[in-house]
């Protein structure tokens, strides 16, 4: 009997450091790697690669040309594909996985997993053109769909469509309040008790929709002085955010933090979270505040699967930086921080979902054998 793990073909695309590689290196750290392991096939113009990790938890890393040069991609993959004889291709590129599980079809691979993690907003018009064009392959080359959510799983897939939810789960306990980890954060950002601190983790890509953010926060400053923004995270558009924060004469109450590898103790830090998106697919940052307890503030185009919390509040960006201004003042003065109620977040919890994770895999690989 084979006693080796299950290699699995992780299909990330380009690494930047965003939400779905965070997802996925966190399954991978608690998963059973006696049982399964991931290798990881990332585009070749990938920024932010945790190689050493991916290494000291016996994955290797892979890299392909971006999918933008086609025939390139296409020929690179099919020969990885082919060398390392993977049981399962798992592609978490939303849309584009039509491209990399065509290739996997071609190679023979039995086990072809289509993950949806996101959806479609307004705005990116040449992206979401895209997404429109390929959507309808969504379903004819993988053997099984998941998605982050119901939400993000019938945008692509489709109504009636099976597919499995597979949650964007947390280490709970590492996110739970702290008073002590607030009282340090916050001295660290040389700000009291009293200063509403309004923080964004996320990308800065227009998606995230950090701009609006920034108006919104301007509207509260002018009506209160004692306030402080925190934005987390890099992207193509961190310049341009940085820019308009100077020319609007903010940059005494905005920081700008950079990427951190480990948000939890800056959720500690804040007092209302505020996620303006254009479209999620599920919001891995917004669960994360909500498990810290945070009252946040969220657009309305987020899953309704991700709204746990009593203290977060969903906003239509429809309603302006005037409403989200009001409601972020509303949500600092009518709900401390306190510590939230973890049982409501049992089944986001990392160790069952990647114990159910490694059981999918492993009865999948099962089933093409019978």
């Amino acid at each position: 009997m084979d006693a080796r793990p299950v290699r699995v073909a992780q299909v990330i695309g380009k690494m930047v450091g965003g939400g779905v590689e965070a997802v996925v290196m966190n399954y991978y750290r608690h998963i059973d790697r006696s049982r399964v392991q991931f290798d990881f096939i990332i585009d070749s113009d990938s920024t932010v690669v945790p190689a050493e990790e991916i290494k000291d938890l016996g994955g290797r890393l892979f890299e392909v040309p971006p999918y933008q040069h086609l025939g390139d991609y296409k020929r690179t993959l099919g020969q990885l594909l082919l060398k390392n004889g993977y049981p399962i291709v798992h592609s978490h590129i939303n849309t584009l996985s039509v491209f990399p599980l065509s290739v996997a079809k071609k190679a023979g691979v039995p086990v072809r997993i289509a993950h949806s993690h996101a959806t479609m907003g307004k705005g990116e018009i040449g992206r979401n053109m895209m997404k429109l064009a390929l959507r309808p392959f969504a379903n004819i080359y993988p053997t099984d769909r998941v998605a982050c959510s119901r939400y993000a799983g019938e945008w692509l897939f489709g109504k009636g469509i099976d597919f499995t939810v597979v949650p964007n789960a947390l280490e709970l306990g590492r996110f739970q309040f702290s008073a002590a980890v607030r009282a340090e954060i916050r001295a660290a950002w040389n700000v009291g008790d009293d200063c509403c601190v309004v923080g964004n983790l996320g990308r800065m890509e227009s998606a995230k929709n950090q701009a609006f953010l920034i108006d919104a926060f301007a509207r509260l400053r002018a009506k209160h002085d004692n306030v402080l923004l925190v934005l987390a995270g890099c992207g193509s558009l961190r310049e341009s955010l940085e820019n308009k924060v100077h020319d609007m004469g903010l940059d005494e109450c905005v920081r700008f933090l950079g990427q951190v590898d480990d948000a939890s103790g800056l959720y500690q830090g804040m007092d209302v979270f505020a996620l303006p998106s254009l479209y999620e697919g599920f919001g891995v940052a917004l669960l994360e505040a909500q498990v810290s307890g945070v009252p946040c503030v969220a657009s309305s185009r987020v899953s309704p699967e991700v709204v746990i919390s009593d203290s977060c509040k969903l906003v239509p960006l429809e309603c302006g930086v005037d409403a989200w201004a009001r409601t972020i003042w509303a949500q600092f003065a009518g709900c401390p921080r306190r510590a939230a109620e973890i049982d409501r977040f049992e089944s986001f919890d990392i160790e069952r979902a990647a114990e159910g994770l490694g059981s999918f895999y492993l009865s999948r690989i099962e089933g093409e054998r019978q």
